[in-house]
């Protein structure tokens, strides 16, 4: 079928932006141009890809299965253009990173700052999300590597995974409202007699601390399930629940003691995660090579 790139192109922009005059506004062309495009496309496809209303625009289930086949043909042109864009001195080019916010504020801070500090002129593009859904902006190509923990049960075998930092996970909580469990070793049987907070059900914490529960034939249920360890900490701290975090993220704080758990917690990873069957770009080796890689 002979469909002319740039009406795919059209496309991906109103799918992604769910709006004809936003897309109009990447693209620099007239909101009528868009419309006409889309009309286009619809008619040679010979299907409907768009469900428009006066309020809102929403993609039609072929709408979405081509997306999903446009979104990865499309990243992988700009990742192309990028990449020809970059010199040998890194005078230019994108740095793209998935990565949780946990992960972003107390990790990779610091040598996003040394990279930023070497090469000023290199755009970096971090991008917010859960561990697991890291892994779908890897595959989509809307991102050249990810920080991630690990194990990681979304990451398939073709990412090539650099371990960078080995972590222990901890349970926390208020001296003034669990002044019972401090100095105390406790078993995960007990542990389970009172509150728990930790992160919700899509995140690869969670599903590391009920596989933990499970293999000790116990069923976990948290008493609240969030998307952030910030907000966690903050609840132990007003005495909500015992909250359980990455051990990097806690502070020092007088208020919050570590619950001293008898049986032996495994310890996690760090990993950097790219796509084997795809060019890292120089940008991307670069930041990778500013990491100490563990075993």
């Amino acid at each position: 079928m002979d469909v002319n790139y740039e009406l795919y192109k059209v496309f991906y922009y109103v799918a992604v932006s769910l709006s004809f005059s936003e897309a109009s506004k990447q693209l620099f062309i007239s909101q009528s141009a868009v419309s006409q495009s889309i009309k286009v496309l619809e008619k040679k496809l010979g299907i409907t890809l768009f469900i428009r209303s006066t309020k809102r625009v929403q993609l039609t289930p072929e709408g979405e299965t081509l997306l999903r086949h446009i979104e990865p043909a499309i990243n992988l042109i700009q990742r192309g253009e990028a990449q020809i864009m970059e010199s040998s001195s890194l005078g230019g080019g994108q740095l793209r990173i998935g990565a949780s916010d946990t992960i972003c504020r107390y990790y990779l801070i610091p040598y996003l700052q040394k990279f930023h500090k070497n090469y000023p002129n290199v755009h970096i593009k971090v991008t917010n999300q859960t561990s697991t859904r890291c892994v779908d902006l890897l595959e989509s190509g809307q991102v050249d590597m990810i920080v991630t923990n690990f194990p990681n049960s979304k990451l398939p075998s073709r990412m090539t995974t650099i371990p960078i930092y080995e972590f222990q996970d901890v349970f926390i909580a208020s001296k003034d409202y669990f002044h019972q469990l401090v100095g105390r070793n406790i078993h995960l049987k007990e542990l389970l007699e009172h509150p728990i907070l930790m992160l919700d059900r899509k995140s690869t914490t969670s599903e590391f601390l009920h596989n933990l529960f499970q293999q000790h034939q116990l069923d976990l249920v948290p008493e609240i399930e969030l998307g952030s360890n910030d907000l966690l900490i903050d609840l132990a701290n007003i005495g909500l629940g015992i909250a359980f975090v990455p051990n990097y993220c806690v502070e020092k704080n007088q208020d919050l003691f570590q619950v001293q758990i008898a049986e032996e917690l495994p310890t996690r990873k760090l990993v950097i995660a790219h796509n084997t069957h795809l060019p890292v770009p120089q940008a991307a080796k670069e930041f990778i090579q500013g990491f100490q890689t563990i075993s």
